[in-house]
């Protein structure tokens, strides 16, 4: 039988947008296709968009299914689609070739994904244009008056008016116009997924708040929606980087996968979130459905269970929180005893660390100690929540059709590694050791940053493989760690996981 065939054009190059996915659909037996190098972006530096186009024409007569992220496409990448100038009109002549390839390849899915330009919570000259770095402060208020504007009307003007005046014309005007030609590419996506064009089509709000240009975005696209009549096929929520797992468990599990969410406190899906426009029960919900997914009413019915670690109230930045997330309102031990009861029944678990972003919750990693980790099927602990959330829910949708059993504990390892071992504990371990590092460029501490991760982490690994997973009679090859790009916040981590000894 001829292996299920993926095409993935991922929003960039890290591990958990392009790596993660991929080993996710291998997992399964599927074959995965990935584009050559040159055609993906570098960190904010675009991929090319005509080797790109080229190769989908070459490749795509013997795939299943397209997992495409539209930046990638028609702008070189998620974060070259907020700095390039490339115009409207030939973005949109690039996202022509979807169209192309199904009218030539009737039977081909294309689950596509686009990401609305963020208002970005720093001030950041790489991922974002240049004069972030000085105007990001004034682009945020900016961002949330206009939507509160336009909300509440005219009791609004003044604090719109003022901080319009505060933003120099031209840097306002160019970023307004950045975020009208993606706004456009996505409802011209929209038309496509209402001819049939794609079969499935999420849009997501990356680091996302209640106000904001964002959310003022989501809402005309969302009246776009309803007017095409395309809801039963189209997700619009807070996510990014993790959608392509979303999709690839979409496509690779179609039929409709039943979740028992069980959260770290009785208050779980009311707790607020940092990046995100909702709770995190609203959060959950959304992300389930862009996976194909259903709430389940009961434990016994479900498919998998999806263990939720909230904050007690609201998420916070540096750990220990005691004011916000370790509180009263949750219960970690009993939240362990109950993962231990649906292991010991023999139920699919996976876990979903949200509450921190940024990196696991080492209390609540700690006491996972005690529980069996190689018998989950899945983890994730990584950025914002809803990227966690999307990881997670993909790895226990694709748990019931996993045939790679080497696959499957290699991409599960590899999480733990970079949320947990790198994301919450090495990476501020590293930062602690050296001299006032920027945030957005390490420059010339590049070195002695990759240095000291290899010190640190390199043991940790092997620590953990010999303690959780040894005993599956898998082998563990750990390669030299270093970083995605010239900054702390994305790790790579060569491990090869082999067949049995």
């Amino acid at each position: 039988m001829t292996p299920f065939r993926v095409l993935l054009i991922p929003p960039d190059t890290r591990p958990p947008t392009l790596e993660l996915p991929a080993a996710l659909a291998s997992m399964t037996g599927a074959d995965v296709m990935i584009p050559p190098p040159g055609a993906l972006p570098d960190f904010h530096t675009p991929g090319d968009t005509d080797l790109l186009g080229r190769w989908l024409e070459g490749e795509v007569s013997t795939a299943d299914v397209l997992v495409v992220c539209l930046e990638t496409l028609c702008l070189g990448g998620m974060i070259p689609a907020r700095r390039v100038s490339d115009s409207l009109d030939t973005a949109l002549e690039r996202l022509e070739v979807l169209r192309r390839v199904r009218d030539a390849h009737p039977s081909l899915q294309i689950l596509a994904f686009g990401v609305i330009v963020r208002v970005a919570h720093d001030n950041d000259p790489h991922e974002e244009k240049p004069y972030f770095g000085s105007w990001g402060r004034e682009l945020r208020a900016y961002s949330t008056a206009f939507d509160r504007h336009a909300r509440h009307g005219e009791s609004e003007r003044a604090a719109l008016d003022t901080a319009h005046a505060a933003i120099p014309a031209d840097i306002l005007s160019d970023w307004l116009g950045t975020r009208g030609r993606n706004r456009a590419l996505h409802l011209r996506a929209l038309e496509l997924l209402h001819a049939g064009v794609l079969s499935h089509l999420c849009i997501t709000l990356d680091d996302t708040s209640e106000y904001g240009l964002a959310a003022h975005d989501r809402r005309l696209l969302e009246a776009r929606a309803d007017a095409l009549g395309v809801w039963a096929h189209l997700d619009i929520y807070p996510g990014a980087d993790e959608v392509p797992c979303a999709l690839i468990a979409r496509a690779l599990r179609p039929d409709v996968t039943r979740v028992w969410v069980r959260y770290s406190g009785l208050n779980g899906p009311q707790t607020g979130m940092a990046y995100e426009d909702r709770p995190a029960g609203e959060l959950v919900r959304v992300h389930l459905r862009a996976a194909g997914c259903v709430l389940a009413d009961t434990p016994a019915e479900a498919d998998f269970v999806l263990a939720v670690n909230t904050p007690g109230v609201q998420q916070a930045h540096r750990q220990p929180d005691y004011a916000t997330v370790d509180t009263a309102h949750r219960h970690l031990p009993a939240f362990i005893d109950a993962l231990r009861d649906d292991l010991d029944a023999g139920r699919t678990v996976s876990v979903a660390d949200i509450a921190y972003p940024n990196g696991a919750e080492w209390r609540l990693w700690t006491l996972l100690q005690t529980l069996p980790l190689a018998q989950l099927a899945g983890y994730s602990a990584w950025n914002t929540a809803g990227n966690t959330l999307g990881s997670a829910i993909a790895f226990g949708k694709l748990a019931a059709v996993v045939t790679d059993r080497t696959a499957q504990t290699g991409a599960l390892f590899a999480r733990m590694v970079d949320d947990a071992l790198y994301q919450g504990r090495a990476r501020a371990e590293v930062r602690a050791r050296l001299v006032e590092p920027s945030p957005f460029d390490l420059g010339d501490q590049r070195a002695a940053a990759e240095s000291h991760l290899r010190e640190l982490i390199t043991p940790r690994i092997q620590a953990l493989w010999d303690a959780h997973f040894a005993r599956t009679g898998l082998t563990l090859e750990v390669g030299e760690a270093h970083l995605a790009w010239p900054r702390l916040f994305t790790g790579v981590f060569p491990l090869t996981v082999g067949g049995r000894a």
